[in-house]
């Protein structure tokens, strides 16, 4: 043991080195006031593709950022080489607040809650009305977050010259949903493009739909880009095909200030990341009605308030109906 006498002064005692240099650490981080905004196209591997002004850079997160998550369609402030020249790398310092979130885990009892999109206006739900045949309870999730998220949602029906969309439109009649009815031709002839465009022009539309439904079909017309991704083929007798969309991407609409955002296929939507009491809001007619109702009410118990609510004529009997639907989801599996 070394002794340094009775009056020891600090030069006498000597300090451990920083194996990194000299510099002491700090818990001040830097405000990086000089970053460009940027917007997240593709996420992958760690790596993420960003629009900066016109131009494409690859970036990874910043250290600082810590576990937070990335998504695609997230606003983001960038630092470092931003020339979007091949092999150069910026930084992501910042991820700006979300303004809406799309939230999905693998299912109800999975409590991973995993992020597919930010910043999405509306949800489009691409359901074939057969071949596949449709999934009323995977659409009724799909609206569940896209509500939950504060995402509009658009459903579009394709392959209607193979079965009518009367039946199933009028399950969400009462919702007063936007829709789009497609046919087989209509992809074939751009006129599919067309009766959809109008409802993106402006907008960032996150596209939704299981495996076989004609979601990355219809995503390819709109960019006008055949090659963007390939299409899967689909079993004339299952309806099944494989996924062919393996990750989200961000894609401009050309001769529009809106975006597409196609999605993975899915085959299931857990919710156990929703707060029901969050659904109600997009029931503006009904909200005002839950002033009277218990504490943690799940507005579907005999002491709901919104029963008494519609009795009294302040919204249609419908909508109280389309509502505990939804909620209902919650507690099933799509495949009910």
């Amino acid at each position: 043991m070394r002794r340094y006498g009775k009056n020891p002064d600090e030069d006498d005692i000597p300090t451990r080195p920083n194996r990194k240099g000299n510099r002491p650490r700090t818990n001040i981080r830097p405000k990086h006031e000089d970053a460009s905004e940027g917007m997240i196209l593709t996420v992958d591997r760690g790596r993420l593709t960003c629009l900066v002004e016109d131009r494409v850079v690859m970036a990874m997160k910043a250290r600082e950022l810590g576990r937070k998550a990335a998504v695609v369609g997230d606003r983001v402030a960038i630092v470092g080489d931003l020339s979007g020249t091949k092999d150069t790398l910026a930084r992501i310092v910042r991820i700006e607040p979300r303004t809406s979130v799309l939230r999905r885990t693998a299912d109800d009892d999975d409590p991973y809650e995993r992020v597919v999109v930010a910043n999405a206006d509306q949800l489009a739900i691409v359901t074939a009305l057969a071949d596949p045949e449709p999934r009323p309870r995977l659409i009724d999730r799909c609206l569940v977050a896209a509500y939950d998220g504060g995402l509009e949602p658009l459903l579009v029906l394709t392959k209607s010259d193979l079965a009518p969309p009367d039946k199933l439109l009028e399950l969400y009649g009462d919702l007063d949903i936007p829709f789009v009815v497609t046919t087989r031709e209509d992809f074939a002839d751009g006129q599919a493009v067309d009766l959809i465009r109008e409802q993106l022009n402006g907008k960032i539309t996150a596209f939704v739909g299981h495996s076989g439904v004609g979601k990355t079909t219809l995503v390819n017309a709109l960019v006008s880009q055949d090659r963007q991704r390939s299409t899967g083929h689909v079993n004339a007798v299952t309806g099944r095909g494989r996924h062919t969309t393996t990750s989200a991407r961000a894609i401009p609409l050309p001769d529009s200030a809106g975006w597409v955002v196609d999605t993975p296929g899915v085959r299931s939507f857990g919710l156990h990341h929703v707060d029901p009491s969050r659904v109600i809001k997009a029931f503006p007619d009904l909200e005002p009605g839950t002033e009277g109702c218990p504490r943690a009410c799940s507005h579907d118990e005999p002491d709901c308030a919104l029963d008494q609510w519609v009795a009294d004529g302040h919204a249609d009997p419908a909508r109280l109906y389309s509502l505990r639907r939804l909620l209902a989801t919650h507690e099933r599996h799509e495949g009910d």
